[in-house]
This record gives structure tokens, C-alpha cells and sequence, in this order.
């Protein structure tokens, strides 16, 4: 098991885990004060996320193989893998699924429809899923995701990530509906002037 895997499975309830951009040096600090159990940044910002807190770090949206050895040396726990089955992105999430998975890396794949995880589920069986709505503008997507996890074997790790502003109410209704963890975007927490207590509030620091 991973530290990203680990932190989630064995944390206090459910894992808040915020997507961090621009300052994230400074974000990446202020998150772990705030009661964040990972955090998220692109490929890009990996050394100055790392640089700044000793919490397992993600990478999200991995779309190339060549990448994995840098994020092994750059200190990188755990990545999110996106793709479409469906347009022919198979082969190349495999590819870019083993060799994540073949290097210690936690790899996630997000999925966004039950088609997708069922495919997902008989080709690579990941100890981690990403589950989100397919429409950033569903106002609904969180009853969408808690359909994905009705699907989900028992013993899988799940991170729901929504796309439309939520608040701890929401987030505790998803854990006791069986959710991991939560990645949160940066949009949310930008709408208040202190990032560390937006972020606090959600984890219920």
C-alpha cells in the first residue's frame, strides 16, 4: 500500500484533498495545517508542492508515460489518471497504468460513467477510483456519483470529485455513502480570501 492509498484508507473519516495552483508552495503548507490528508498539483508544480509539505502528493491528470521517472524522483505518491475508453485511449492508459503502478506510484483512474468503470474494473482492477459526473454543469452530479459507487466492489478505495461547489454537510453525506476521499478544486477555495480556513471548514478542522 502507498502513502496516498494509506492516507486515505487509514485517515480520521473522510480525506479532503485540495488541487492546488499558482502559489502552491505556500498553498501546499497552509493545506497541511488545515487538516488536508494529500494534495494535488499538476506535473509542473511537483517540486515546489514537494518542497513544502510532507504529505502525500498527487498528480493529477497524467497523460504521459515518459513523465513517470521524474515524479518517482520528484517525491510523487500517487497520480490520477484521466482518458476516455471509448475514443481509443485504452492502449495508452495502459501503458501510462503500468508503468505508474510498476514504479510504487498509487495510480487512480477516474471514471465518469458506469460503462467506463466496468471496463475500467476488468481491465486493470485499481486499487483506487476517481468518480465525478461527465457534465461540470449537472446539478445533480453528486447523486451521479453516488450511482458510480453503487457499482464499486467492496474493498476499492473511492475519491469523488466534484465539480460544483460543495460544503462539509455534502462531504460527510458522501463519506457515509461509502467515499475515500474528495479531491477538491482550487476554484472552490479561491471564492474566500483565506484558502486555510475555506479548507478547514471542509475537512472540519
Amino acid at each position: 500500500m502507498g502513502r496516498f492509498s494509506q492516507a486515505i484508507s487509514e485517515g480520521d473519516g473522510i480525506s479532503v484533498v485540495p488541487m492546488l495552483e499558482g502559489e502552491v508552495a505556500e498553498l501546499a503548507a497552509l493545506a497541511e495545517e488545515a487538516g488536508a490528508e494529500a494534495v494535488a498539483v499538476s506535473a509542473n508544480d511537483v517540486a515546489a508542492a514537494r518542497a513544502a509539505t510532507s504529505l502525500p502528493l498527487i498528480v493529477d491528470g497524467l497523460q504521459e508515460a515518459p513523465y513517470v521517472n521524474k515524479l518517482v524522483e520528484a517525491g510523487v505518491d500517487g497520480c490520477v489518471i484521466v482518458g476516455d475508453l471509448d475514443t481509443g485511449d485504452g492502449e495508452w492508459i495502459d501503458e501510462l497504468y503500468r508503468a505508474v503502478e510498476a514504479l510504487g506510484i498509487d495510480p487512480a483512474i477516474e471514471v465518469r460513467e458506469a460503462e467506463d468503470l466496468a471496463e475500467v474494473l476488468e481491465r486493470f482492477d485499481p486499487e483506487i477510483l476517481v468518480v465525478a459526473s461527465a457534465d461540470p454543469s449537472d446539478e445533480e452530479e453528486l447523486e451521479h456519483v453516488l450511482d458510480l459507487l453503487a457499482d464499486v466492489p467492496a474493498g476499492k478505495l473511492v475519491v469523488a470529485r466534484p465539480r460544483r461547489p460543495i460544503d462539509r454537510e455534502q462531504i460527510v453525506a458522501l463519506e457515509r455513502a461509502g467515499v475515500d476521499a474528495i479531491l477538491v478544486g482550487g476554484e472552490f477555495l479561491r471564492v474566500s480570501p483565506d484558502f486555510g480556513s475555506a479548507l478547514a471548514e471542509l475537512t472540519g478542522r
